[in-house]
This record gives C-alpha cells, structure tokens and sequence, in this order.
C-alpha cells in the first residue's frame, strides 16, 4: 500500500505554533534532533506493508529522507486537495491502486510495527474508509497530561487518530461534504450537524453508542466505513500545541537513547 503523508502545514501568526515555527513548515519543527516529519517517514521506512511514500507540502531540499521510493509534492492549499494529488499520484505509480494511507506529518512517535497493524486491521474487510480512533483510558496511560479532546459517546469516550485508509474511489465523492468534514475535523459536534441534526441531539446528550454513529455517517455520506479501536496511542498523538510539542520532544528523547 502506498502512504500519503500531508506536511502542508504552516502556522500563521497568533496561532500557538507560530512562535515555534516562525513561517515555517509545522512538520520541520525539531523533535529530537529531528524534523518532527523525518520521524513518520522513518516509521514507514520500516513498514513492511508500505510500498511508496507521497509526501505533500515539502520539497527535496528540505532534506527529509526516506527508505521507500519518495515522491515530493507541491501543497495544493488545501487537505482534500493534498490528499486528492496524493491519490491521483498513487494511481499514477500503479492504476490498479484500490487503497492508500493518510498519514500526518506530526504524530512523530508512530513506529512501523503500528504502520503494519493499521494496514492489517483495516483490510480485514473491503471498505471505502477506516477511522482509528484510540480510548481515553489508552490515551491518558500513554501520554498523560496530553489533553486530547475526546468525544463521549454512550458506550465509549475516544479521540481520533491521524492515520487512517481509504479507498482511491472515496476521495472523489461529494466533494463539497469531504471539504466540509475536513475543515469541521477537530470538531465532532460541527461534524455531527453537517450530517443532521438528530445526530447532533444523539451526540449531544450521549445517547448514540460508536457503531450507531458510524452508520448514521455511512449512510449520509454512502459509503461503506469502519471504525477501528486502535490500541496505539501514538497513532492519535498529533502536535498542536506547545504543550503537545514538549512532551513529545522529551518522549521521542527517552526513545532515542533506549
């Protein structure tokens, strides 16, 4: 499978990276002796389900380095339009490509072992999308402190991950509802409006369980998708904050010297 990794991110000023980025790609920030993007694309450097690696937003100058063959693409201003290059590039390099992974650039402490199990996990069945999410409880054992919002539903409270698969196909679909999902993606309430109303009620007062939602999405938007409960934290674990990018710093220090 082919990984598209979205490194387009550039913090403007008065937003909380800014100071650390100054204008700057948020994926170049150091963790550890490293740009924050190198450490994801060593992880599928190691993967042994990851065949190419399209990397969106960074050029060959930024120096970023990978094992698998690695195809740098201009940012196309927008994540629906990366990911879209992204999978026409896929295609390009094999038309018979059915499925890719989108990876971002800031959630540094992903390892190939878990690229592998994402891929594993998600093509157990055929789907048009599969959404990691990881528990609170498997969350906050691993990165307490962190503050992840998460999204309390009746039978589980979760966060989302920041690798996920799709089909080539999906992406191509409605495109005006994938943007507005997009841009509304940290948001699960503003998510839930999109979709309806009564999803909203249901979410607001807790009274949707995990798969209820999901279908509830699936037929909205008619696609076939799956929800999986990721036992990785480090999947979920993006850099947003300062706070975040400290913690993830000192985490990716102890790891490197182990």
């Amino acid at each position: 499978m082919d990984a598209i990794v979205t490194a387009g991110g550039i913090p403007k000023p008065g937003e909380l990276l800014y100071p650390y980025t100054q204008g700057k790609s948020k994926a170049l920030l150091d963790v550890a002796g490293k740009p924050m993007v190198q450490w994801v694309l060593d992880a599928l450097s190691g993967a042994e389900k990851i065949n190419n690696v399209i990397l969106i937003g960074l050029t060959q100058d930024s120096g970023v380095t990978c094992d698998k063959p690695l195809f740098y693409m201009e940012n196309q201003g927008g994540m629906l339009s990366n990911i879209l290059a992204g999978v026409n590039k896929a295609l390009e390099l094999n038309a018979a490509t059915k499925h890719v992974l989108i990876v971002s650039s800031d959630i540094p402490g992903i390892r190939s072992e878990m690229v592998d199990w994402v891929i594993e996990a998600a093509l157990q069945t055929d789907e048009d999308v599969y959404y990691n999410l990881i528990e609170r409880s498997v969350m906050e054992k691993r990165y307490p402190g962190s503050k992840r919002s998460f999204t309390r539903l009746k039978d589980v409270e979760v966060c989302g991950g920041d690798m996920n698969v799709i089909s080539t196909a999906t992406v191509k679909k409605d495109r005006m509802i994938w943007d507005k999902l997009i841009e509304t993606r940290k948001n699960i309430f503003k998510q839930a409006a999109l979709i309806g109303y009564d999803t909203l009620f249901l979410l607001a007062t807790r009274l949707i369980t995990l798969n209820q939602a999901i279908e509830r999405v699936c037929r909205k938007l008619n696609i076939r998708g799956r929800v999986i409960l990721c036992p990785y934290a480090e999947v979920g674990m993006d850099v947003d904050k300062p706070h975040q990018l400290e913690m993830m710093r000192l985490d990716m220090e102890r790891r490197a010297v182990v």
